[in-house]
Parts: structure tokens; C-alpha cells; sequence
């Protein structure tokens, strides 16, 4: 079966509590390389969707790297070294050297990450940024140049004899200082603060669609690993001041469906691996703890897919300029097949998609496996 589909009896609106700001736009307008990425109007996905307009978020060059994740873990970063220096010694700086210069109480100071190769090189970056050491723990079956990605950012890198979820157990007992994009009992504070950073990028797409003067999306796909970034969409789109609600999907790949199985079952859900499919960011056995009560109230439209979607809405990318790597076109592609499959007539009716309707989706990385990529848009 190369789809499945789940509707959320329960979507509506995310609690007061989780409505996103703008303070981290305003910390990561302060980093060195700091630029808008692009909001590509894509026709040509439009045509082969049958709606109205496709925005897609260019998220291929962030920061320096190929990969949105810099947002979360920045952010993450930034909040949880204000907390140990105390906040009077962080006020007053402007350059990425001042904020180094604060920091010297804390040294020496190694950050810590598991990962499937964006958050982790991310941490890395951060660390060199900031004169930090970093160790990041991968899984066995990484592709070699993500690996190597974040070697090249300095960072120790530690093979994990397992998934990214064992790479997660592992990276939680390290000595240093741990910056996870996911969450659990008792860990809970430095994986809210990764959603926050990335709300970055919505603030860009709004403020870009009010530049146009072009009306939001009525259809926000989204893809999900632990749901970190799902969480930061559900709460941007579906807080109470938000000016539109639209339909919110979530897509996962078929054999990694913890968030699919925990809104089916109304709790959280272990997947057990392997998680093998080429979307690598999301190969995740179980949500965030962090994320969950956003996306268990919020997601409108739940769908899984096989890999062969996601390859068809890399090369769709490509023709309409888009650098999109496998985890990156994840949303496309899910919402791709939805719409032409056999549940398509029944999920246009539940989502109201129809020859006007404006969706937004997310390439959240570019080619970070160069050859892969190459071996798939050649196709």
C-alpha cells in the first residue's frame, strides 16, 4: 500500500499558551549570513496538484547550511546558554564575538545531539560559531556525507549501533550539554525552544505573502519526523490570533508513523524499526513528548507514504528550480499522492481542495546526500 490516511477528529485550535512570537526572528536577523530564504510560486506543481497555487519554502541554503534546522537549534542554544549565564550578562551584544565573549564562565562546554544528519550538523555549526566543542551521535545506516557534513563542522562524531531513536537513548546519558529536537519526561524546556526558533520561517512566509499582497494558504502540508517542526507550523497557523486557520497535513513515511499511530490510539506510540525509508530526517519511532498536545489538537488530515512519491516530488522540484532533498520534498510528495490516489475525491471533500486552492508546503532541505539526489532527479 503506498498511502494511508488518517482525519483528526479532534483539530481545531492549538491551546493560548503555545502562540508563537517574533523574538526569535529578531535573534537570528543578528547571525552572521542571516537572508529571507525564497518563497518559490510554483506553477508547474500547482498544474500537477490541479489547485490554484503552490508557495513552496526554499529552505536549501539557511544560515550557511543546506537545511532549515539551524533555526531550532540556534535558537535552542541561545536560550539555554542565557539561562546558565543569567540574563543580565547577556544583554548588550551585537556580533557573533560578543556573544562569545559571554560566554567564557562556561567554558570548556561540549553541546550534545542525536541525529539523522540536519539537527546534528546544526548543533555542530552552533558550537563553532560559539568557540563550543560538540559531539553528535548518528545511527548506523546515515549516508556517508551527511556524516561527514558534520565532521566538517568540527564536531565529534559518535556511530550509533542502531536507529536514530537508540541515538537519541545514548546521546541523553553523554557527558555535555544536551540539545535535542526531542523530548521526553523531565527533558522538556530545550525541545520547546527548538519549535520556537523555528517559527522564524513562518514569519518570513507571512511577511512575504502581505509583501506580494496576496492572500495565506488555504492548505498547509507539513512533514514529520519527532513533529518539532510540525508543531512550530500547527502553532503559527492555528493559534487564536492567527488571521486564517487552513487545513493542516501531516505526511510521514509509511514504516516511521508514530505521530499516525499516537492520534489513532490518543497517546503516544513507539514504532519499533527498522526505519529505512530514503526520508531520512524522518525515519523516528516516537513524537515528541513537547509536540504532541500541538499536533494531537491541530493536524486536520494525517498521510503516509512510501518513497517513491517523494522521488517524483524531487524531480517536480527540480523542474520548477527547487533543490529539494529527500526528507526536504517529503510533504510534496505525500501530498502528491493523496491527491491522485484512490482516497483523492474524499480528501479534496474533507480538506475543500479544489481549482483556486492556495497551498503552502516546505522543501526544509537541499541536496544533502549530492549524489543520491543526482541518482534520483536523473530518473
Amino acid at each position: 500500500m503506498s498511502i494511508r490516511t488518517l482525519v483528526n477528529p479532534n483539530a481545531g485550535e492549538v491551546p493560548d499558551d503555545t502562540t508563537p512570537d517574533r523574538a526569535p526572528l529578531r535573534f537570528h536577523r543578528r547571525l552572521p549570513g542571516y537572508e529571507e530564504t525564497p518563497l518559490v510560486d510554483a506553477t508547474d506543481l500547482a498544474d500537477s496538484l490541479g489547485v490554484g497555487k503552490v508557495f513552496v519554502k526554499d529552505e536549501s541554503s539557511r544560515l550557511g547550511l543546506p537545511a532549515f534546522k539551524i533555526l531550532g537549534a540556534s535558537w535552542a542554544v541561545y536560550r539555554a546558554l542565557e539561562e546558565r549565564v543569567g540574563n543580565d550578562g547577556f544583554r548588550d551584544w551585537e556580533t557573533i564575538d560578543d556573544l562569545k565573549a559571554k560566554l567564557e564562565p562556561l567554558r570548556p562546554l561540549t553541546l550534545v545531539a542525536a541525529t539523522d544528519g540536519n539537527h546534528g550538523r546544526a548543533v555542530a555549526r552552533v558550537a563553532r560559531l560559539l568557540g563550543l566543542g560538540a559531539k553528535i551521535f548518528v545511527p548506523r545506516d546515515m549516508a556517508p556525507a551527511r556524516r561527514e557534513a558534520i565532521a566538517g563542522e568540527g564536531a565529534e562524531v559518535v556511530v550509533v549501533d542502531g536507529t536514530y531513536d537508540d541515538a537519541v537513548e545514548i546521546s541523553a546519558e553523554a557527558e555535555g550539554f544536551l540539545i535535542s529536537d526531542t523530548s521526553w519526561p523531565g527533558y522538556e524546556r530545550i525541545p520547546s525552544w527548538v519549535i520556537e526558533g523555528y517559527s522564524t520561517m513562518l514569519w518570513e512566509i507571512e511577511d512575504e505573502i502581505e509583501r506580494r499582497d496576496e492572500q495565506g494558504p488555504d492548505l498547509v502540508v507539513v512533514q514529520v519526523g519527532v513533529g518539532a517542526f510540525a508543531a512550530a507550523v500547527a502553532r503559527h497557523f492555528r493559534s487564536q490570533d492567527a488571521p486564517r486557520h487552513p487545513k493542516l497535513v501531516a505526511v510521514e513515511p509509511t514504516r516511521a508513523d508514530c505521530l499516525f499511530r499516537s492520534v489513532s490510539s490518543g497517546h503516544l506510540v513507539t514504532v519499533p524499526g527498522p526505519h529505512d525509508s530514503i526520508m531520512a530526517g524522518l525515519n523516528c519511532g516516537r513524537p515528541s513528548l513537547v509536540a504532541w498536545p500541538t499536533l494531537r489538537r491541530s493536524i486536520d488530515l494525517l498521510v503516509c507514504v512510501d518513497d517513491e512519491p517523494v522521488r517524483e516530488a524531487m524531480r517536480l522540484g527540480a523542474d520548477s528550480g527547487i533543490v529539494s532533498g529527500e526528507t526536504g520534498a517529503a510533504g510534496l510528495g505525500g501530498l502528491l499522492e493523496l491527491l491522485r490516489s484512490g482516497a483523492g475525491e474524499e480528501a479534496r471533500r474533507e480538506l475543500g481542495v479544489g481549482g483556486e486552492t492556495r497551498v503552502l508546503a516546505f522543501s526544509t532541505e537541499g541536496a544533502t546526500d549530492p549524489d543520491a539526489y543526482r541518482r534520483v532527479t536523473a530518473g
